[in-house]
C-alpha cells in the first residue's frame, strides 16, 4: 500500500468535507471565513469604516472612505471614495451596507445619500434623497431601517427625524420630530431603540443641550424624553453601541472636552461617566462599534489629528490608543457591520 504524504487533501464522500493528512491522520479542513455580518461578531470580520470630512492635509473637503479591522489595532486602510467631496454628513449601517447622508459640498447642503458594501472595497453608490438638504445632521439605525435626524439648513437647525430601508434604495420617509430643533447631536442605538444626545439650535445663544431622547425605531412618531447627559455636548460630539449601552464622547461644552459618557438603553435615566479619551479632547469626532469595542476617530484638538482611540464598552476606562487614520481628517462620518443595532 502507498503511503499517504504529508499534507494530502482529499475530499471525503462520506462528510462531505475536504480533509487534510498530517501526523498520520486525517483532519477536518476549516473553510470558512470570519461573518461579517452580524452585531455578536467580534472576530475579523468587525469592520468600521470612515468617509469624507476635511482634510487640513489636502486643504480641502476630502471623498475618501477608509476601514479598520474593531477586533484589532493599527491604522486605517483605504477603501475608496464617496461620490463627492463632503463634510458636516453622517453614516449608519446595516451587516452589509453603509450608508453616508446629507453634509456640505461646497458651496451647498446636500440632500444626496449614498451607499457601499462593507464587506468589500470600492467606490459609493447613489442611494437617494433625503426629505431636506442639511448638515450637522445625525444618524442610527437597526439591521432594517436607517434614521436620519436634526441637522442645520440656513439660517435655522431642524427638528427632522426621517427613514429610509437600508437593504433597498430610494428617497427618506418622514418618520417623526425631535423634541427640539438642534444640530450636531450624537446617536446609536440597539435594535429596537435609537438614541439622540446633545446638539444646540442654531439660534442665538446657542445653548449646547444635555437631552437624551429616544425612538422605537421599527415604529413612526415623535422623540420621547430618557434623561440627560452628565454635561452639555455638541460640536460633533460622538456615539457608538453595542445592543446594551451607548457611548457618547468628545464635543464641546462650551470648551473641547475628552469625557466619555454612557448609558443602559434599555431604560430610561441619566448618563453615567465613562472615562475619558485617550489624548486631548476632541470635537468634530467620528465613532463606530463592534459588539464589545466603541472606536473614536480624528477630530479638532483644536487642530484636526488623525487619532483613533477605543474603549471596551461593558466596562468603564479611559480610551485606549488604536491607531491613525489615513489622514488629519474632521466632520466626517463613521459606521460598522457589528454595531448595537444589528
Amino acid at each position: 500500500m502507498t503511503a499517504i504524504p504529508q499534507g494530502a487533501i482529499r475530499f471525503n464522500t462520506d462528510s462531505q468535507k475536504l480533509e487534510f493528512f498530517a501526523q498520520d491522520q486525517w483532519f477536518e479542513m476549516v473553510i470558512d471565513t470570519p461573518d461579517l455580518a452580524v452585531g455578536s461578531n467580534t472576530g475579523a470580520g468587525a469592520r468600521g469604516v470612515f468617509a469624507g470630512g476635511y482634510s487640513p492635509t489636502n486643504a480641502a473637503r476630502t471623498s475618501a472612505i477608509s476601514y479598520i479591522n474593531i477586533a484589532s489595532t493599527g491604522n486605517a486602510i483605504t477603501f475608496g471614495n464617496l461620490v463627492s467631496a463632503t463634510s458636516s454628513h453622517t453614516a449608519l449601517s446595516s451587516s452589509t451596507r453603509g450608508v453616508t447622508g446629507g453634509g456640505f459640498i461646497s458651496p451647498t447642503n446636500t440632500n444626496t445619500i449614498n451607499f457601499i458594501t462593507i464587506s468589500s472595497t470600492g467606490d459609493s453608490t447613489s442611494f437617494g434623497t433625503l426629505t431636506a438638504a442639511r448638515r450637522n445632521l445625525t444618524s442610527h439605525s437597526n439591521s432594517t431601517r436607517g434614521i436620519f435626524s436634526g441637522g442645520y439648513a440656513a439660517p435655522v437647525a431642524n427638528n427632522i427625524i426621517e427613514y429610509i430601508t437600508i437593504a433597498s434604495t430610494g428617497n427618506a420617509q418622514d418618520f417623526g420630530d425631535l423634541t427640539s430643533a438642534r444640530e450636531q447631536i450624537a446617536g446609536s442605538a440597539s435594535p429596537t431603540r435609537g438614541i439622540f444626545t446633545g446638539g444646540f439650535p442654531a439660534s442665538s445663544p446657542f445653548p449646547v443641550q444635555n437631552v437624551i431622547e429616544f425612538i422605537t425605531i421599527s415604529t413612526l412618531g415623535n422623540s420621547t424624553d430618557f434623561g440627560d447627559l452628565s454635561q452639555a455636548r455638541s460640536f460633533m460630539n460622538s456615539g457608538c453601541s453595542n445592543a446594551i449601552r451607548g457611548v457618547f464622547g468628545g464635543g464641546q461644552t462650551p470648551t473641547i472636552v475628552n469625557t466619555i459618557d454612557y448609558i443602559t438603553i434599555a431604560t430610561l435615566g441619566n448618563a453615567v461617566s465613562f472615562g475619558t479619551l485617550s489624548t486631548v479632547g476632541r470635537n468634530s469626532l467620528a465613532a463606530c462599534a463592534s459588539s464589545t469595542r466603541g472606536v473614536f476617530g480624528g477630530g479638532y484638538a483644536p487642530t484636526v489629528n488623525n487619532t483613533i482611540d477605543y474603549v471596551t464598552i461593558l466596562t468603564q476606562g479611559n480610551a485606549i490608543d488604536f491607531g491613525d487614520l489615513t489622514a488629519t481628517t474632521a466632520r466626517f462620518a463613521a459606521c460598522s457591520n457589528a454595531h448595537g443595532g444589528l
